[in-house]
């Protein structure tokens, strides 16, 4: 059994004959005539009365033509959910973040994304860059707001760059350094806390970097696996840090944020995705998030 043995038997139902259901489906009045008692052999059970010039259902063919609404009905549904899927207009879109480094664009795309998308299941995920590459690599994620991806994982990942994110040091307002701009070799002498390798490789090796080539490593007296871990110990005393501007959204009042005076203080801010699983739905996601970029809502 065909759909189209379904339709035809549908419309003649509709038109109370084979005539016009002909002039309607723009097919010969025996092809449908052939393609309903096909339909009517196969189920063994006659669903139209021939015996009068006008087709008539039969009690058999009643009941049998609510069914077969329904299902073309459903088969219609079926067509309409595949097609809008492949237009990234309904599913399940995985997006992993971090506090530390979304800024405020990130919640405004994602509310214009699930308006503009209602039909999108939109799951956010909380991760650290390195806990989002390995998901991005494995697909339990299929976008990932984060920092530069490290080599390794470079060939299988898609990476776009959106924006140079400055790099602050943090200290205590009552710090001697609170005030004006800081130059990486003032800090030489202080104690640092940084986020761990392990969960922020990017900037472990950028702060790292900044410090050797300002002349001395960085006398690292504690870590943490996240910034607001970082701005916490820093706030308890035990240290200043170097942090990304988006850090003090979350920084107590008692912190100063002081920029540095280095044209290389600054880490990039990416969004990555699997170069192999780039769906209808990320595509429509990726496209709204280049409309929205500007100074305005990215910097």
């Amino acid at each position: 059994m065909e759909l189209r043995h379904l339709r035809y038997f549908v419309e003649v139902a509709a038109a109370g004959g084979f005539t016009r259901a002909a002039r309607t489906l723009h097919v010969s009045q025996s092809a449908i005539s052939e393609q309903v008692r096909d339909l009517e052999d196969e189920l063994g059970v006659p669903l139209l009365d021939r015996a009068q010039h006008r087709s008539r259902l039969t009690p058999h063919g009643v009941l049998f033509l609510e069914e077969a609404r329904r299902t073309l009905a459903a088969a219609d549904r079926a067509v309409e959910v595949a097609r809008r899927s492949v237009r990234g207009e309904i599913g399940t879109l995985l997006v992993g973040f971090f506090v530390g480094g979304t800024g405020d664009f990130f919640a405004r795309l994602i509310r214009d994304f699930r308006n503009l998308y209602p039909e999108v299941r939109v799951s956010l995920v909380e991760l650290t860059p390195s806990e989002q590459q390995s998901a991005l690599l494995s697909g339990t994620i299929d976008l990932g707001f984060t920092r530069a991806v490290e080599p390794a994982a470079a060939a299988r990942l898609k990476v776009e760059r959106l924006f140079a994110e400055p790099l602050f040091a943090v200290m205590p307002a009552t710090h001697r350094l609170a005030q004006g701009t800081v130059q990486l070799a003032e800090l030489a002498s202080e104690s640092f806390i940084v986020a761990q390798r392990h969960t922020s490789p990017v900037l472990f090796d950028k702060v790292i970097s900044l410090c050797a080539e300002a002349g001395f490593s960085p006398r690292i007296v504690a870590t943490a696996s996240v910034s607001t871990g970082v701005l916490t110990l820093v706030h308890a005393g035990e240290g200043i840090a170097i942090l990304p501007r988006n850090a003090q959204y979350f920084a107590p009042s008692e912190l100063a944020f002081r920029p540095i005076a280095h044209p290389e203080a600054a880490i990039d801010f990416v969004v990555a995705w699997p170069r192999d699983r780039e769906s209808a739905i990320a595509r429509a996601f990726l496209s709204l998030m280049r409309q929205q970029r500007g100074p305005g809502l990215l910097a």
